[in-house]
C-alpha cells in the first residue's frame, strides 16, 4: 500500500492568513494560547528536536494499525468461524471506517481542540481499542457472543482513532518547522513517509508470524499478534507525550472542509427557492452562493469541484487494491507455501506492497518516466492514472487464473439430491462394488488401492437408504446404507473373522482452511492403541478397523510419533502431511519393533505454489504508484492552496467507498471466487474507459490564472436583482 500517498494527509484546515468567506461576523478562535516558541535544534542543524519524537511516534502507530489488520481476516475466519464473505465484508467495513473517520478528526482538530490534543485524546481511544481487540481474543474469555462483542467494539475505536489522528499528525509535523526552513520541511515529509512504510513493511511480515508460528491456549495466538500492535500504540502514545514540551502548538483555525460544505449546500439551497423564470440565470450554480459567501471562495470551490467531479470514478481503484488484505490472503491459504527455506505465512503476503513501493518509486521517478519523455510521448497524469488501473485490473485477472487452477484440488461443490462416495478396500485380495439402480465402480477394487476420484450418487430426496453388494473370492454379500444430501463417504471394506464386512465412514466435504492438513486414522489391529502425533496430538482408535475423528495439523514432516499398545510402545513414521490435505492412515501391522502403516490422500494437497501471486503483486503495486501519487500531485496541481485539504478529504472518502462497495458485493452478491474477480477486473476496466472520457475533456488550469480572471469578471451588482429570495419566503 502507497502509505506516503493515502495514510499521511495534511490537515483539513485554513493556512494561516486565509479568509475564505469574508462574512461578517466570524469570531476569531476562542481561548488563550501560547506564543510559538523555537524548538531546540538536532545537533546544530534547522531541524525542531520535536520531530524526532513525531516520526517515532508514527512509525510506532503505523506498526500497529497495519499489524493488526494484516491477521484480520484470518481472525475472523479461524478464531470466529465466520465464512470468508462475512470475514471479507467485516474487513471492509472495518477499513472504510478508517477512511471515513478523518473527517472527524479534523473538523476536532481544526475547529476545536487543535492538532496536538486532537492526536492525544484519539491516541488514547485508539490505545483502548487496540486493548479491548487483544483481550477479546482470548479464548478462555467468555464465548463467542463476548469475543464478537469485544472485538467489533475494539476495532471502532481502533478506526475512531486512527482516521481521527490521520490527518493530524503529518500536519502536526510540518508546524514544527519556521516559515524559512521550507528545504528542511519537505525533507521531513521524505523521512515521515519512510518511517509510515517502514512501519507496514515490518508489522505486517512479523504480526503473521506471532499469529502462525508461535502457539497460546492450544492454537494460533491471535491475542499475542494483536498485544504486540497494541504495545506498540502505547509506545507510540508515551513517545509523543515525551516531546509535550518541544512542539509548536498553534491554535485552531476554522474548518475549510466545512466552510465549503456549507458553500455548496447554501448554493442549492438559494437556487431551489429562486426557480422563477423572472430570475437571471447565473452562469455557474455555484454563483448562487454570492449572497453569503465571497467570490474568493466561491471561485475556489469552483476549482475543486471540477476536480471532485474527476474523482467519481476512482473508488473501483480502492475496491481491488484493497482486497490483498481480505480475498488475496484467503487465496493464499489455499495454496502451497513452502519457499523450501522458510514457509510463509498466507497472510504475510501482504508485506510485498510496501516492499515493491519502495522498490518502484524510485525507478519510475529516475528511470521510467524519463524514458517515455525522452521519448516524447505525452503521458498525461489521467494516462498515468489509467494506466494504473489497467493494471490493477490486470492484476485481478491473474488472481482469477490462480483461482480456477486452485480450484481443481477442490473438492466438487454439491447440491441437494448429490453426495459423494469412494471405496477403501482393506482385504487381501480384490472387491467387486455395486450398488443397486446406480452404474459406479464398474472394475474391481484391488487390495489397498489408491482410490480414485469420489463417485458421484444421485439421491432421491434429502436421504436415501442404498443397498451394497460386494463380490470377493466367489463370495456375495449384502449391507444397507442410508446416505444423506451433501456428504461424503467412504466405504470401508475389510475381512473379519474370516468373512469380509464393511464400514461407512463420513469424510470431509471440503479442504481443511487456512492450509492446515488432516488426518485420520484407521486401526486394522486387534487391540485398541493411542497415538502420539507430536507433542499436542493424542489420538485414541479402538481396533477392528474403528476409525477416528480428523485432527487437524500444521504442514510438517510427522516421523516422530507413537503407537502405544497392549504390548508396548512403537515409533509411528506419517511422512509429510502437506498443505490443505487430507488423509487416511491405516494402521495394519506391528513388526520388528515399528508400526506398518498405509496413508491414502482423500483430499489433493495445495499444488499451486504462492509465489504464482507475485506477478499479482507487481502489477497492483505498479498501478498504486502511477494511481495513487499521480493522483494526488495532479489534483493539487489542480486547486488553490487553501483547498488543497479538500481534495485530501475527498481522495480519502474515495478509498472509503471502494471499501464499501466490496462489502455489498460479498454480502449481496456471493459468486464462486474466480467469478468474482472477473467481475472487479470487467468493471474496473469499464470504469477506466469512463474516466480516460472525462479525462479527454478535462481543461487543465492554473489555479493562479483561474483566480485573476475571477478578479476581473465583472458580475452583477445585487441591486440589478430581481425578487431574489435568500429567506424561507414565497416569491
Amino acid at each position: 500500500m502507497l502509505k506516503s500517498c493515502r495514510e499521511a494527509p495534511p490537515t483539513f484546515s485554513h493556512q494561516e492568513g486565509d479568509d475564505p468567506t469574508s462574512a461578517p461576523g466570524d469570531d476569531p478562535p476562542k481561548g488563550d494560547f501560547p506564543l510559538q516558541k523555537k524548538s531546540p535544534k538536532l545537533c546544530g542543524s534547522n531541524y525542531p528536536l520535536s520531530i524526532a519524537f513525531i516520526v517515532v511516534n508514527e512509525f510506532c502507530e503505523r506498526f500497529s494499525y497495519y499489524g493488526m489488520r494484516a491477521v484480520l481476516t484470518l481472525y475472523f475466519l479461524s478464531f470466529f468461524h465466520w465464512d470468508e464473505n462475512l470475514s471479507t465484508a467485516v474487513y471492509h467495513a472495518f477499513s472504510a471506517l478508517c477512511y471515513f473517520t478523518p473527517v472527524i478528526g479534523a473538523i476536532m482538530a481544526d475547529s476545536w481542540l487543535g492538532k496536538y490534543k486532537t492526536i492525544i485524546y484519539l491516541s488514547i481511544v485508539y490505545v483502548v481499542g487496540h486493548l479491548i481487540k487483544s483481550v477479546g481474543a482470548i479464548p478462555s474469555l467468555g464465548n463467542q457472543a463476548v469475543h464478537v462483542v469485544l472485538s467489533m467494539v475494539g476495532l471502532f475505536l481502533i478506526a475512531l482513532g486512527t482516521g481521527g489522528i490521520k490527518p493530524c499528525v503529518s500536519a502536526f509535523g510540518g508546524d514544527q518547522f519556521e516559515e524559512e526552513h521550507t528545504s528542511e520541511r519537505s525533507k521531513f515529509f521524505s523521512i515521515f513517509y519512510l518511517s509510515i512504510n517502514a512501519g507496514s513493511l515490518i508489522s505486517t511480515f512479523v504480526t503473521p508470524v506471532l499469529r502462525g508460528d508461535v502457539k497460546c491456549f492450544g492454537e494460533d495466538c491471535y491475542a499475542l499478534a494483536f498485544g504486540v500492535p497494541a504495545a506498540l500504540m502505547v509506545l507510540a502514545l508515551v513517545v509523543f507525550i515525551a516531546g509535550s514540551g518541544l512542539y509548536r502548538k498553534t491554535p485552531p483555525q476554522g474548518n475549510v472542509l466545512l466552510e465549503v460544505c456549507k458553500c455548496i449546500g447554501f448554493a442549492i439551497k438559494n437556487r431551489l427557492k429562486n426557480r422563477s423564470p423572472e430570475i437571471p440565470k447565473r452562469d455557474h450554480w455555484l454563483d448562487w452562493a454570492s449572497e453569503k459567501y465571497s467570490k474568493q471562495l466561491i471561485g475556489e470551490v469552483k476549482m475543486v469541484t471540477r476536480v471532485l467531479f474527476l474523482f467519481i470514478p476512482l473508488p473501483m481503484f480502492w475496491a481491488l487494491f484493497d482486497q490483498q488484505g481480505s480475498r488475496w490472503t484467503l487465496q493464499a491459504t489455499k495454496m502451497n507455501a513452502d519457499f523450501g527455506i522458510y514457509v510463509l505465512q498466507p497472510d504475510q503476503m501482504q508485506f510485498l506492497n510496501p516492499l515493491l513501493i519502495l522498490v518502484f518509486i524510485p525507478i519510475f521517478d529516475f528511470g521510467l518516466y524519463p524514458l517515455i519523455n525522452m521519448c516524447k510521448l505525452n503521458f498525461t497524469p489521467i494516462r498515468k492514472m489509467a494506466t494504473g488501473m489497467i493494471l490493477a485490473g490486470l492484476a485481478f485477472g491473474l488472481a482469477a487464473i490462480i483461482e480456477v487452477k486452485i480450484n481443481e484440488t477442490d473438492m466438487p461443490r454439491l447440491v441437494p439430491k448429490e453426495s459423494l462416495i469412494r471405496v477403501l478396500n482393506l482385504a487381501k485380495n480384490p472387491v467387486q462394488v455395486t450398488v443397486q439402480d446406480k452404474d459406479l465402480f464398474q472394475q474391481p477394487v484391488e487390495s489397498f488401492q489408491n482410490p480414485a476420484e469420489y463417485s458421484k450418487l444421485i439421491l432421491n430426496g434429502e436421504q436415501e437408504s442404498l443397498h451394497f453388494t460386494l463380490q470377493h473370492q466367489g463370495l456375495t454379500l449384502a449391507f444397507n446404507y442410508t446416505m444423506k444430501e451433501k456428504s461424503v463417504y467412504s466405504l470401508i471394506v475389510f475381512e473379519a473373522e474370516g468373512s469380509l464386512s464393511s464400514h461407512l465412514i463420513t469424510d470431509l466435504e471440503a479442504k481443511p482452511e487456512n492450509g492446515l492438513a488432516a488426518v485420520r486414522f484407521i486401526n486394522a489391529l486387534s487391540q485398541d492403541v493411542n497415538l502420539t502425533i507430536n507433542s499436542k496430538s493424542f489420538i485414541a482408535v479402538q481396533k477392528n478397523y474403528s476409525a477416528s475423528e480428523y485432527s487437524l495439523l500444521e504442514r510438517d514432516i510427522y516421523n516422530n510419533g507413537k503407537c502405544i499398545t497392549e504390548t508396548g510402545e512403537f515409533p509411528l513414521e506419517l511422512g509429510l502431511l502437506d498443505f490443505g490435505a487430507s488423509y487416511t492412515v491405516v494402521i495394519t501391522n506391528i513388526s520388528g519393533g515399528a508400526v506398518e502403516t498405509w496413508k491414502s490422500e482423500d483430499i489433493k494437497a495445495n499444488n499451486v505454489h504462492m509465489a504464482w501471486q507475485l506477478p499479482q503483486y507487481l502489477l497492483i503495486s505498479a498501478g498504486e504508484v502511477m494511481f495513487s501519487i499521480t493522483g494526488l500531485a495532479f489534483s493539487y496541481s489542480q486547486s488553490p492552496a487553501s483547498m488543497k485539504s479538500v481534495l485530501q478529504a475527498g481522495w480519502l472518502l474515495t478509498v472509503a467507498v471502494g471499501n464499501t462497495f466490496v462489502l455489498i458485493v460479498a454480502e449481496a452478491a456471493p459468486m464462486a471466487q474466480w467469478a468474482e474477480f472477473v467481475l472487479f477486473t470487467v468493471l474496473l476496466f469499464a470504469v477506466c474507459i469512463i474516466f480516460s472520457i472525462m479525462g479527454y475533456f478535462y481543461v487543465s488550469v492554473d489555479p493562479e490564472d483561474l483566480e485573476e480572471k475571477e478578479e476581473k469578471k465583472e458580475t452583477s451588482s445585487r441591486g440589478n436583482m430581481i425578487g431574489l429570495v435568500t429567506q424561507k419566503t414565497k416569491l
